[in-house]
């Protein structure tokens, strides 16, 4: 990585600590508050504080933490280093984006730190549900 560069975790970690401080400069808020307002815990949010996360911060909570705190979504996915997926027509209800999970698995099977066992294990089961069958209602 170069001196420019940071990682995921850090870059977002700057931009929840900027969230807090606007929380608690504009409207009073602890950490608290904002854990009440946004849905995420408090663990939660002390951990991406820390930077302290291996797989990605669950899309949903992210999207409710921005939307509580008037935030921009594409803001937080671009610090977690992922494509503006918060809108567009590939979003699908609160599971998050296709693309932006497709983005994180992509991530997962190309980082040195994850354990070739646990790629060997989300390639099985990508296979599987490329070739599963599919079920049309009704």
């Amino acid at each position: 990585m170069g001196s420019a560069e940071i990682s995921p975790q850090m870059a977002f970690a700057r931009f929840v600590r900027r969230a807090i401080d606007d929380a608690r400069e504009e409207r009073g808020w602890t950490v608290t508050d904002l854990a009440a307002h946004t849905g995420v815990g408090r663990s939660t949010v002390f951990r991406w504080l820390a930077g302290d996360w291996q797989d990605y911060p669950e899309l949903a909570k992210v999207r409710g933490f921005c939307a509580a705190l008037d935030l921009p979504v594409a803001a937080a996915f671009r610090a977690l280093g992922l494509p503006d997926a918060g809108t567009g027509p590939w979003r699908r209800g609160d599971d998050g984006p296709v693309e932006a999970d497709v983005r994180v698995i992509l991530h997962r099977l190309a980082d040195p730190s994850v354990p070739a066992e646990e790629k060997h294990h989300i390639r099985d089961l990508l296979r599987y549900l490329a070739r599963r069958p599919i079920r049309r209602a009704g």
